[in-house]
């Protein structure tokens, strides 16, 4: 990518919520919105290639795995000056293991731009995140990128979008100008309604079929404006800017531009001023949101969210943070929920590397806060009573155990870990009670890389990842009886116990013990250390080495010594005991089976459901959640949903989502025992 450095020019500042615009840019990853977002600075001169820094940064705080990656692992921030409005672009992943972050950027904004390449479809996933901005009534406009690809041509690409977005119709739908295309470059456009030329635009034709839908489209249902359009009238553009922010609000109109990439190194970046007019002119401001957040008003008590958190080399723990309601000051003590009061410090206005100073973050805005220890994504800084609710977050479904590659990296990485869980919520960390693996849970693979590079890169910890193991348990099949004897004399006093048990199984019953000795025969004070012997050998296996469980021990009959008799000793003859009955009876494994729900569009209900089947799933059964949706209801062995996060991203195209939780241990299929037999 070419170096396109930040000038030096301060921070854009603003003092009222209407003077700002937090848009989010949405798409596929490689669809173009870092590129977008880089020729949008650039057009709005908070770029340039001939300044320069000395970390050469550019709008994005690129880690290095996202160069390896080619795409974006985190939301980052890019806030732009565009006449007396300031623009926050917040640019999220496009990758489906990262929704978490775009989660966070919808929560932040008021409008979303969807990017979408010409040359590719609207994949399942975009096609679902537009129809999740329009549950949640969020204002919605879309850019085409690409259109320096053969064979592109733009009616044909209009069609497409209007069939993939908009069901077909062609009045929701509609660019606000016409333009050129010449040998693959946008050369030109003509805004439809004004007529205002940019560029070279060549010949346009006819536009009056064109102008009369948009103007339609616009004047909704303002009939005095749109009997004055039709009527030959010129209509001023406050008129039109108006009509057009309403039906943007009601979610009637969805405008589509268009931008390319600049003719010229450092030239301007065809399309990218008229989408900086719309945004600025067209696009709701916060003091327009229509959620059930706190209302923006700079004068109420504080409510902000930290949105994205971050880690500065020199400065520490950065937290981009959206204010709600309120002034965020320095020197101001805010609230954190359930964790102590903190002070704001220094706050910044974030631009790739750099943190540029600013005095305060008005209400509708977005700032940088440094050092605040004990916040983490998501949480609330308050002055009042709101504490904000939290964005939806993808189930983290896939694990991953680790261990540490040294002493050095052991001793630094229970921290680090929870550096990185408090910095994406996304990530969650498991001390395993049953395996004791250390297991990171994540939204897939992408996810899991990220977080174990960011391990190393960021806090110098090498970690080993190790296969991942299922809690197993073991089981009697059968009833058996076991003899245990424990004598030995070595001089001094000796060892004397003996203890015979019965086992019988127990499905469902976890453990129980049952003293039915007579004659006191087992001395009343031992029979304790009997129990006791036979729990710890529970813990250990009697076959493979994983707990025994389901199953109920009887004490029948022993002997004791009035003077080498022990607690000691009686744990040990118990514990003998139990592993000859199991030498005599069937034992079997048993494994953890999940009920698990499957949400998919109706379309790959079948391949869904063979895949469930593959792996030893029995479907309980499917029903309808939604227009074109169903529900899978199955229960599956946890062993077979080891890496299921990942199998039914492929089988649903991105658009299938599950959730599990615990039902029950089951006996394992021999020939599947078989394996974790041999293997222990």
């Amino acid at each position: 990518m070419p170096d396109r450095t930040v000038t030096h020019s301060p921070a854009p500042t603003v003092e009222r919520p209407d003077q700002l615009r937090n848009v989010v840019l949405v798409g596929a990853s490689g669809a173009g919105k870092t590129t977008l977002a880089e020729s949008l600075a650039l057009t709005a001169g908070a770029l340039t290639r001939a300044g320069s820094v000395p970390d050469g940064t550019t709008v994005g705080d690129h880690e290095e795995i996202e160069h390896q990656q080619q795409r974006s692992v985190q939301l980052s921030l890019i806030p732009l000056a565009w006449r007396d409005t300031k623009i926050n672009l917040l640019d999220a992943p496009g990758y489906a293991d990262f929704a978490g972050e775009l989660q966070a950027a919808l929560r932040a904004a008021e409008a979303a731009l969807f990017v979408i390449s010409a040359t590719e479809p609207v994949g399942p996933a975009v096609l679902a995140l537009w129809r999740q901005c329009a549950d949640a009534g969020l204002p919605r406009a879309v850019v085409l990128t690409h259109l320096n690809a053969a064979r592109v041509r733009l009616d044909e690409t209009l069609t497409a979008l209007r069939a993939d977005l908009a069901d077909g119709r062609t009045d929701t739908l509609l660019p606000l100008h016409h333009y050129t295309l010449t040998d693959g470059h946008l050369t030109g456009s003509v805004e439809l309604l004004t007529g205002t030329r940019r560029g070279d635009p060549g010949d346009s034709g006819d536009l009056t079929a064109e102008r009369s839908l948009l103007a339609e489209a616009i004047a909704g249902e303002d009939d005095t404006l749109l009997e004055r359009y039709l009527a030959g009238e010129e209509l001023d553009t406050g008129a039109l800017t108006a009509a057009l922010r309403r039906e943007l609000r009601q979610d009637t109109l969805h405008p589509v531009l268009a931008t390319a990439p600049p003719a010229e190194p450092g030239g301007p970046a065809p399309g990218a001023e008229e989408l900086l007019d719309l945004i600025a002119a067209a696009f709701p401001s916060p003091l327009e949101r229509a959620d059930d957040l706190p209302a923006c008003d700079a004068d109420a008590p504080l409510a902000a969210q930290v949105i994205h958190t971050g880690e500065d080399p020199y400065v520490g723990r950065l937290s981009l943070t959206r204010v709600f309601s309120g002034t965020l000051r320095p020197d101001t003590t805010v609230g954190l929920p359930g964790r102590p009061d903190e002070r704001i410090t220094g706050l910044s206005c974030p631009f790739g590397r750099q943190q540029r100073p600013v005095g305060q973050g008005t209400a509708g805005d977005i700032v940088c806060v440094a050092k605040l220890a004990g916040a983490r994504t998501g949480d609330t800084l308050t002055t009042g009573p709101d504490v904000l609710p939290p964005w939806p977050l993808p189930e983290s479904l896939l694990p991953v155990a680790v261990e540490a590659h040294s002493k050095a990296d052991e001793d630094r990485l229970s921290q680090s870990l929870a550096k990185l869980a408090a910095q994406d919520p996304a990530l969650l960390v498991e001390q395993n009670p049953d395996t004791h693996q250390l297991v990171l849970w994540c939204t897939g693979e992408a996810h899991q890389a990220v977080a174990l590079d960011r391990l190393r890169s960021r806090y110098g910890v090498h970690v080993d990842a190790v296969p991942y193991r299922v809690a197993l348990r073991e089981t009697f099949g059968s009833r058996a009886e076991g003899h245990g004897r424990h004598v030995k004399q070595s001089g001094g006093h000796g060892q004397y116990a003996i203890c015979d048990l019965t086992v019988e199984p127990l499905p469902g019953g976890g453990f129980e013990f049952v003293d039915h000795v007579v004659g006191g025969s087992v001395p009343r004070n031992f029979i304790p250390s009997v129990e006791k012997g036979v729990r710890a050998q529970l813990a250990h296996g009697v076959l493979a080495g994983y707990p025994v469980t389901d199953i109920r021990v009887t004490l029948t009959d022993g002997k004791a010594h009035s003077v080498d008799s022990s607690d000691a000793a009686f744990q040990t003859a118990a514990a003998l005991a139990l592993k000859e009955a199991a030498g005599q009876a069937k034992v079997q494994l048993l494994e953890p089976v999940d009920e698990v729900q499957v949400m998919l569009p109706d379309e790959y209900q079948g391949a869904v459901l063979s895949d469930l089947s593959a792996r030893r799933g029995h479907v309980l059964g499917t029903e309808p959640c939604g227009p074109g949706l169903s529900l899978v209801r199955a229960e599956v062995p946890e062993i077979e949903l080891t890496h299921y996060p990942v199998d039914l991203r492929s089988l649903s195209h991105g658009t299938g989502s599950f959730s599990r939780s615990y039902l029950r241990h089951a006996p394992m299929p021999a020939a599947v025992a078989a394996r974790y037999e041999k293997a222990s």
